[in-house]
Protein backbone atom coordinates (compact mmCIF):
# COMPACT_ATOMS: atom_id res chain seq x y z
CA UNK A 1 0.00 0.00 0.00
CA UNK A 2 1.33 3.42 -0.97
CA UNK A 3 1.71 5.60 2.13
CA UNK A 4 2.90 8.71 0.29
CA UNK A 5 1.02 11.91 0.95
CA UNK A 6 2.49 14.20 -1.74
CA UNK A 7 2.27 13.41 -5.45
CA UNK A 8 3.90 15.63 -8.03
CA UNK A 9 2.71 15.12 -11.60
CA UNK A 10 4.77 16.04 -14.60
CA UNK A 11 3.37 18.09 -17.47
CA UNK A 12 3.11 14.92 -19.57
CA UNK A 13 0.74 13.47 -16.94
CA UNK A 14 -1.93 16.14 -17.39
CA UNK A 15 -5.22 14.26 -17.77
CA UNK A 16 -6.69 13.82 -21.24
CA UNK A 17 -10.17 12.83 -20.02
CA UNK A 18 -12.55 13.82 -17.25
CA UNK A 19 -14.25 10.96 -15.43
CA UNK A 20 -18.03 11.24 -15.32
CA UNK A 21 -19.42 9.43 -12.27
CA UNK A 22 -22.93 9.39 -13.77
CA UNK A 23 -21.90 6.47 -15.98
CA UNK A 24 -21.32 4.30 -12.90
CA UNK A 25 -24.30 5.24 -10.76
CA UNK A 26 -26.88 2.48 -10.25
CA UNK A 27 -29.63 4.80 -11.49
CA UNK A 28 -29.55 8.21 -13.18
CA UNK A 29 -29.50 11.34 -11.08
CA UNK A 30 -32.83 13.17 -10.93
CA UNK A 31 -33.01 16.05 -13.40
CA UNK A 32 -32.25 19.58 -12.29
CA UNK A 33 -35.51 21.50 -12.10
CA UNK A 34 -36.09 24.95 -13.53
CA UNK A 35 -36.76 27.27 -10.57
CA UNK A 36 -39.59 29.11 -12.34
CA UNK A 37 -41.43 26.18 -13.92
CA UNK A 38 -40.52 23.24 -11.69
CA UNK A 39 -39.89 21.21 -14.86
CA UNK A 40 -36.56 19.59 -15.82
CA UNK A 41 -34.04 22.03 -17.28
CA UNK A 42 -33.34 21.72 -20.98
CA UNK A 43 -30.09 22.58 -22.79
CA UNK A 44 -31.87 25.69 -24.11
CA UNK A 45 -32.50 26.83 -20.52
CA UNK A 46 -28.78 26.57 -19.78
CA UNK A 47 -27.57 28.15 -23.04
CA UNK A 48 -27.67 31.78 -21.82
CA UNK A 49 -25.39 30.83 -18.93
CA UNK A 50 -23.00 28.18 -20.26
CA UNK A 51 -21.22 27.30 -23.52
CA UNK A 52 -22.87 24.43 -25.41
CA UNK A 53 -19.82 22.14 -24.94
CA UNK A 54 -20.15 22.50 -21.18
CA UNK A 55 -23.87 21.75 -21.37
CA UNK A 56 -23.12 18.59 -23.39
CA UNK A 57 -20.72 17.46 -20.67
CA UNK A 58 -23.26 18.21 -17.95
CA UNK A 59 -25.96 16.02 -19.51
CA UNK A 60 -23.64 13.29 -20.78
CA UNK A 61 -23.72 9.77 -19.39
CA UNK A 62 -20.44 8.80 -21.07
CA UNK A 63 -17.85 7.53 -18.57
CA UNK A 64 -14.92 9.47 -20.05
CA UNK A 65 -15.19 12.96 -21.53
CA UNK A 66 -12.26 14.20 -23.54
CA UNK A 67 -10.71 17.39 -22.20
CA UNK A 68 -10.46 19.96 -25.01
CA UNK A 69 -6.89 20.74 -26.01
CA UNK A 70 -7.46 24.43 -25.30
CA UNK A 71 -8.28 23.55 -21.69
CA UNK A 72 -5.28 21.23 -21.43
CA UNK A 73 -3.07 24.10 -22.64
CA UNK A 74 -4.33 26.21 -19.74
CA UNK A 75 -3.74 23.31 -17.33
CA UNK A 76 -0.13 23.25 -18.52
CA UNK A 77 0.31 26.83 -17.31
CA UNK A 78 -0.38 25.75 -13.73
CA UNK A 79 0.89 22.18 -13.64
CA UNK A 80 2.58 20.42 -12.08
CA UNK A 81 0.69 21.23 -8.91
CA UNK A 82 1.42 18.89 -6.06
CA UNK A 83 -1.51 16.69 -5.07
CA UNK A 84 -1.96 15.68 -1.45
CA UNK A 85 -3.60 12.45 -0.37
CA UNK A 86 -6.09 12.81 2.50
CA UNK A 87 -4.99 9.90 4.72
CA UNK A 88 -6.78 11.24 7.82
CA UNK A 89 -10.04 11.74 5.92
CA UNK A 90 -9.81 8.19 4.55
CA UNK A 91 -9.34 6.90 8.10
CA UNK A 92 -12.18 9.05 9.49
CA UNK A 93 -14.53 7.80 6.76
CA UNK A 94 -13.27 4.23 7.24
CA UNK A 95 -13.11 3.88 3.48
CA UNK A 96 -10.87 1.78 1.24
CA UNK A 97 -10.98 4.66 -1.26
CA UNK A 98 -7.83 6.69 -1.84
CA UNK A 99 -8.73 10.36 -1.54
Amino acid sequence: MDKRTKFTLGEEEIPRYWYNIQADLPKPLPPILHPATGKPLTPDDLAPLFPMELIKQEVSTERWIEIPEEVRDIYRLWRPTTLFRAHRLEKFLDTPAKI
